[in-house]
Formats: C-alpha cells, structure tokens, sequence
C-alpha cells in the first residue's frame, strides 16, 4: 500500500493523475507549463510586505488605515534595491466586511506594483498568530514583542464553523476571479503555513485542537475554488520548516504537505536555518522538476542572511522573497523569543531579526543593501 501511494503522489506530482484532458483550466499546471511560465519571469527577489503603517493585513486594506502614498514610497524604496516582486497579504473578513471596497483597494495597490515594475505574489489565508480576527480597529504593537498584531484568516471561528465555508468560497473566487486575468499579478499563494499550530504560546489556549485536521479537509477545497475562477496565474502554497520535516520523498511528507506538493503549479517553502539547510531543501524540492520560491527566509540570528542564501538562490534559480521589508508597526526587526522576553527595559536587541530598512528608508545595513543591489540590478 504504501509503494501505491508514494507511485500515486509522484503522478499527481508530474501531473499526470489528474481527470480529464491535461492542462484544462481548472486543472493543475503541467510541469512544462509551469516551468515555461517561470522562464520568462527573469530571477524574482522581493520581501514578504506590509507597510510601516500596518500591523497587520486588516490595518493595511480597511478604508480607514489604508495608506497609499507609504505603499508608494516603500515600493519605490523596493525598486531601487532591484526587488521585482512582493508578497502580500489578504483576508477573508475584509471580503465580508466591504468586497467592492477591498477589491478597489487592492486593485490600486496592483497599480503601484506596477508603477514600481512589482509583481506581487497574493497570499489568500494565513494560520500563523492570533486566531481571533476582528474588523475594525486595531490595537496598537505591545511594545518590544515581534509580530504583535499579525491575525489568521480564516480565524478560529470560522475554520471551527462549516456554514462559513461558503462565505470563504465566496471570498476566495471573489478575489481571484476579480483579478484572474490581471498581468500585473505574479500568482497566488493560497494558504501560508496551513499547518501551523506553534504560533506563539500567548495563543495556544485559542487554537481549534482540531485545527490540523479541519485544514487538511478546507485546503484541497481551498485549491479547487481558486481553479474553478480559471486564472492566468499559477497556484501555491509553501511548505515550512516544521518539526522533523523531510522532503526527499513523498512517503515522508504529512497529509498538508501531500496537498500543497501535488496541487501547487509551483512550489514554495521555507527557510530560516542556516545555508547547509537552505541547500539541502533545494536538493530535495528540485526532484519536483517545478520552479521554486522561497517564500520567507531571512532570520540573521539563525544563519539565514542575504548574505549566505542569495549566491546559492541565484545559481540555482530560485526565487527569493525574505520576510520582511521596512520597519514599522510588525516589529519583526525583533525575533521570535521577544514573546517570552520582550525588548524593553534593558534587554536590548543586539542584532535585527527580519527587515532590511529603518522606518525612513535608511537601511539597517548598508552592505546588506549593497549585496542585494550587485545581485539584483547586475
């Protein structure tokens, strides 16, 4: 049985278990397809992006907080460092909240990418941080902890509670089919770590326990609605560093895995260890004969430095997006511990965690924009 299922996955893989004539519309790119599309992309390198001005994906979309002219100078800022592509956050309650508002919104944001000759890569949901979403206002950074105010989407309610489904069905082919055509889109990220559940301890008590399990059966649903729009831009979703991962085959790979790597038109992952990692995921996702995107990377404390990845991503093609781009009300600069042990009050941080540039376009290190503009504009 289980040569038949690792036989299984390695067609889906190839995409050849699927039904129907091959490459249809709604079906899964073929390798060809996907790799022909990458070719004429050029090497993509860009940051995981909110605005200084957002703590989150709400704070940065919502009418109230949205902020255009800081997305313009920080996507300016971006251009000139040779960053062509960006990965953007959505979220399903600003769908409900006000969908044609969102759209607009969203739409003008595309607009400055353009501007800027940004292709943003656009994340749908997300299962990192708080699992308790809400509209409206947001509150301010607990001060000196990372990532204060990030929210997941769908929330807890909603994954915990199926007569949402349709209104995140809704969300999802609203979305996409909005934008299904739209050049200015590189494609579409469908769920950002499906499988999280560590977050940070300060959530642990608001975690569905269910939350693996109920995901496991949303994301192929998840898949087939992004494809039931027909769009021109290939599908994603990115493995992670988990606790005793392994990639080299798919007998090894969890049940989320299994979907993200036989559903997605190119593959995604993710690296905050250091470079011997970094590799070594290369070696086993290249085996996929796919186009690869590290979709975040860059944790300086751990080893995973522009640096260190970006010769190695250059030679091997891969595509580069780091988390994140400027500091501002994220406070990722910080790292991951500042949840146990906040930076204030003494403890004081020694060495930025993510980020590339200060509140007011300087960069944190100078070599670090230096490094990125040789690779990027050379």
């Amino acid at each position: 049985m289980r040569t038949f299922i690792t036989l299984f996955l390695m067609a889906a893989l190839s995409g050849c278990a699927t039904i129907g004539p091959k490459n249809a519309p709604n079906e899964r790119w073929s390798a060809a397809k996907a790799n022909a599309w990458y070719a004429k992309q050029g090497w993509l390198a860009g940051c995981n992006y909110a605005p200084a001005t957002a703590i989150n994906q709400l704070e940065m979309f919502q009418a109230a907080t949205f902020d255009p002219e800081r997305i313009d100078l920080e996507l300016k800022w971006a251009s000139e460092l040779g960053f062509n592509t960006m990965r953007i956050f959505l979220h399903d309650l600003l769908w409900e909240q006000d969908a044609k508002g969102f759209q607009q919104r969203l739409d003008q944001v595309l607009g400055i990418c353009q501007k800027h000759r940004i292709k943003p890569l656009i994340v749908l949901f997300d299962s990192c941080w708080d699992p308790n979403p809400t509209l409206g206002y947001q509150h301010p950074p607990v001060p000196g902890v990372h990532n204060s105010g990030w929210v997941q989407s769908p929330g807890a309610a909603a994954l915990t509670d199926a007569s949402q489904y349709a209104r995140l069905e809704a969300y999802t082919k609203g979305i996409i089919g909005a934008f299904a055509q739209d050049s200015r889109i590189l494609g579409w990220d469908l769920w950002n770590e499906p499988d999280n559940v560590s977050g940070s301890g300060v959530y642990g008590k608001s975690e569905p326990v269910n939350k693996i399990a109920l995901i496991e059966a949303l994301l192929p649903k998840v898949f087939a609605w992004a494809r039931a729009t027909k769009p021109t831009q290939p599908l994603t979703s990115g493995v992670w560093e988990h606790g005793g991962y392994d990639w080299s085959s798919p007998e090894k790979w969890n049940k989320i895995e299994q979907i993200q790597l036989t559903q997605s038109d190119f593959i995604t992952f993710h690296t905050y260890a250091d470079s011997a990692t970094f590799r070594r995921n290369i070696n086993q996702l290249k085996t996929l004969g796919r186009p690869l995107i590290c979709t975040e990377y860059l944790a300086r404390g751990n080893k995973s430095t522009f640096e260190t990845f970006l010769p190695i991503a250059k030679a091997e093609r891969v595509g580069m997006i780091n988390w994140g781009f400027v500091q501002g009300k994220l406070q990722t600069e910080l790292p991951w511990d500042s949840w146990d042990k906040p930076y204030i009050n003494g403890h004081e941080l020694k060495i930025w965690h993510h980020e590339i540039l200060r509140t007011n376009g300087q960069p944190y290190r100078k070599e670090e924009t230096d490094l990125i503009k040789r690779m990027l504009l050379n």
